[in-house]
């Protein structure tokens, strides 16, 4: 209980980071669910991208967002996920 009263805020990166602190303090790699499939998924999936990357995490793993759309359409959304991991200005925060 006290993660969430007193060791932790309720933002996202800090959150994250408690789960990668307890994945052997990072040794062993986060890789967070990129969640169910529904209508705003191009902007959910980059933001837990983005809350990952700034945590500490190392990935994330997509599969409906990205396999139960139209080829071109899954393809752009892992694209956008893949940027968010290879761009220099989002660091760890």
């Amino acid at each position: 209980k006290r993660i969430y009263s007193e060791l932790t805020t309720d933002h996202p990166i800090d959150l994250c980071r408690y789960q990668v602190a307890n994945c052997y303090m990072g040794r062993a790699g986060l890789i967070n669910s990129g969640g169910a499939s529904g209508e705003n998924d191009f902007a959910e999936a980059v933001k837990t991208a983005v809350i990952n990357k700034r945590a500490g995490g190392m990935g994330l793993i997509s599969g409906r967002k990205a396999f139960q759309r139209p080829r071109a359409e899954g393809v752009a959304l892992l694209n956008a996920i893949q940027d968010v991991y290879l761009c220099p200005e989002v660091t760890v925060a």
